[in-house]
Formats: structure tokens, C-alpha cells, sequence
């Protein structure tokens, strides 16, 4: 039996895991926390941090493949055991690029792709100067580590520079120009190690406080607007020539323009409606492309899918309740990614609602959710 290493053991790991082991691979995982949502169902569980050079090849040294689903993993480490043959996908260089935004920005313009304006700012009069070019409101933001939000300011004037940099300190920063969008989108896109390439539909995101709250499959703009989305997307991963599946997030603006906002080199909460809306998920789709297996249909099992976030309310212990209510939906699916502590906006799992209508689709995923406290 082929073994699987990934580093981070959160949602995405565990989901990475129960494709792994549906497709008969054996697993095994490194994360910080002692028997967390991938070390749940996965068949070995490291515990140690993302960044832990050690860590990071005593998993490699078990296994055959090595992923990773968190971008804080040790992209140093990770290229180190490359060169000593480990098979780690998508490619360490690549992590390198994208987990540094600015840099990916950077890496993005370079090569034809439609994104922000950006520049590089280290001190108050940098932010200052950089918000005479761009214009208010602009973006201040922190070039790695950041996740839902997190790494984000938004500069609306100039008394806001000041508290943007008391949100960020201690963080290398950067400035993006604002982008006026009228809807957020996304593709997944999956690569092979052979360069085969499977493009999941181009779905709708709606973000609360930045964080991604509602995903629409298919998304609901015409058709040029997601061939075009697909194409762009699959110019990107074939532009870092990465092998894994990839995430493509962007901005649709008033005049019908994409501009890329982010990449993650990994399996994303912008995919997690496929596992039950398409033929192959996103989580198998990583799985086949890294492990040299032919990739997987992409199409969808019914015309819209809808996944909707579980998102903490309070802090405190994981008391589930309305899951015998939610199992009385047709087409409602629940996710629980096995977290002991709630805490607000923390992601605890989701719901996916597959069916005809998009309405009414959307419908029942508000009523679904409104049902589950967690």
C-alpha cells in the first residue's frame, strides 16, 4: 500500500485524508494538535509544527508522496527533501511564491495576468506615499501568513494608516490598489504530474467579514465571464507548472473585467461543494494529480450545488445540535470537522445542498444552516 504525507491536520487535511483512503492509500499527517480533524481518520498522526524541518522529514521519510494544505509549511524544508528525492507536490518553489503575497503578485504580472496594482511599503511615509498613487480606499496587507482577512487593512484615509499598522506590526507589508468588484469568483483547477489539467466549474463566493460564507455552483454570470474565469485560471497553474490542485480566486468588476485576487496552492473552501456536486471532488482530484493517477471527471452531479460555512458563534465546547432536523432536507449534506473548542468565525464545518433550482437550493441552505448551533 502507497503511503501519503500531509502537512496540516485541519479540515482540509482530514478531507484530503477521506479521499486518500477511499482511493486505498495509507496516511499520515503532521499537525501541532494532538488528535485533530485530519489525525481523526487518518492511519498516523506527527505531532509537531508546519515549520519543524525535523517534523516535516521524519513524515517524509514514511512515505511515497508528500502534499501539504496549509500555506505555513516549510517551504525551505520542503525543497530541501526534494533534493534528496522526496516526491513533494505542488513543488516547494511554488509554495515559496504563492505563501509570499506580494510576491505571487508579482510572479502573477509577470506573466500577462490581470491583477491589482502593488508596491512594497516598510515604514508609515511608504503607506502614506503609496496612498497619493493609488488613491483611497486602498488595501494595506501583510505578505504572508494570512488567511481570512487576517493580513488585511482597509485603508480608508489617512488617520487609518496608523491603526492598519497596529492590526499588522510585526509583519512585512505591502500596499494594493482597492478593486471595485460587483462579484467575488473562483475556480478550482486540478494538474497532473503529466500535465493533464481537469478545470471544476467557476463558482460565486460571498464573503462576511472576509471570510468565504456562501459558494455557488455554477456561478451565476454568463457564460463568456466563466470561460473566460477557467482559461485564466488554467493559464496560472500551468504558468507555475504546479501538479496538486489549485484555487483561483478573483474579482468580477462593473465592466465585466476579472482581476485576480489570490492563489492557494492547495485544496480550498471555495471547492468544498464537490464533494457531493461534482463527479470527482476537489479533495480525490488532489490525491490522483499528486500520486500520478489519471484525474477525475469534473462535471457536476446535479445543475447547482450550494456549500454555506459553519462558522463558530461562541467560544466553549462542541455541543452539536438540529443534525436530525438538517437530515430531513432533501439534497442537504453536513460536513463536522471534528474540532473539540468552538470559538466565533471559526470554521467548523459546512453544508452542501445539491438539487434543480438555484433558489431554491440557496433557500435550503440558509434554512439548513439556521437549523445546526455548533
Amino acid at each position: 500500500m502507497q503511503k501519503i504525507g500531509i502537512i496540516g491536520g485541519g479540515q482540509l487535511g482530514r478531507m484530503l485524508v477521506e479521499a486518500a483512503k477511499n482511493l486505498g492509500f495509507y496516511t499520515v499527517v503532521l499537525d501541532p494538535t494532538p488528535n485533530g480533524p485530519a489525525a481523526q481518520v487518518a492511519d498516523k498522526e506527527i505531532i509537531g509544527d508546519f515549520k519543524d524541518a525535523s517534523k516535516i522529514k521524519e513524515v517524509a521519510d514514511q512515505v511515497d508522496f508528500v502534499t501539504f494544505e496549509i500555506e505555513s509549511a516549510n517551504a525551505d524544508a520542503l525543497n530541501d527533501l526534494v533534493g534528496e528525492g522526496k516526491d513533494i507536490n505542488p513543488h516547494p518553489k511554488i509554495l515559496e511564491t504563492i505563501k509570499d503575497k506580494y510576491l505571487q503578485k508579482k510572479f502573477l504580472e509577470k506573466n500577462g495576468i490581470p491583477v491589482a496594482d502593488s508596491v512594497e511599503v516598510s515604514d508609515e511615509e511608504e503607506i502614506k506615499k503609496a496612498g497619493t498613487v493609488f488613491g483611497y480606499p486602498f488595501l494595506l496587507k501583510a505578505r504572508k501568513d494570512a488567511y481570512d482577512g487576517r493580513g488585511n487593512a482597509l485603508i480608508k484615509n489617512e488617520i487609518d494608516i496608523k491603526d492598519g499598522i497596529v492590526k499588522l506590526k510585526d509583519r512585512t507589508l505591502y500596499v494594493e490598489k482597492f478593486v471595485p468588484f460587483v462579484k467575488e469568483l473562483a475556480v478550482v483547477v486540478g494538474r497532473s504530474k503529466n500535465g493533464e489539467v481537469k478545470v471544476f466549474p467557476a463558482v460565486e463566493t460571498i464573503h462576511k467579514n472576509n471570510i468565504c460564507h456562501i459558494v455557488i455552483s455554477p456561478a451565476p454570470v454568463k457564460k463568456d465571464i466563466t470561460q473566460k474565469a477557467e482559461e485564466l485560471a488554467t493559464k496560472i497553474i500551468a504558468d507555475f507548472k504546479g501538479v496538486g490542485v489549485f484555487a483561483v480566486e478573483m474579482f468580477l468588476t462593473e465592466k465585466n473585467e476579472l482581476v485576480i485576487n489570490e492563489i492557494a496552492p492547495r485544496v480550498h473552501n471555495s471547492g468544498h461543494h464537490t464533494i457531493e456536486g461534482n463527479k470527482t471532488s476537489q479533495f480525490e482530484q488532489h490525491i490522483r494529480a499528486i500520486t500520478g493517477m489519471p484525474l477525475g471527471d469534473t462535471g457536476h452531479t446535479a445543475p447547482f450545488s450550494v456549500m454555506i460555512n459553519i462558522l463558530g458563534e461562541r467560544s466553549g465546547e462542541v455541543k452539536l445540535e438540529g443534525e436530525e432536523k438538517l437530515n430531513e432536507i432533501k439534497g442537504a449534506t453536513m460536513h463536522i470537522y471534528g474540532k473539540s473548542e468552538t470559538r466565533p468565525e471559526r470554521k467548523m464545518g459546512h453544508i452542501t445542498v445539491v438539487g434543480d433550482d438555484l433558489i431554491e437550493v440557496l433557500e435550503k441552505a440558509r434554512l439548513a444552516r439556521s437549523i445546526i448551533s455548533i
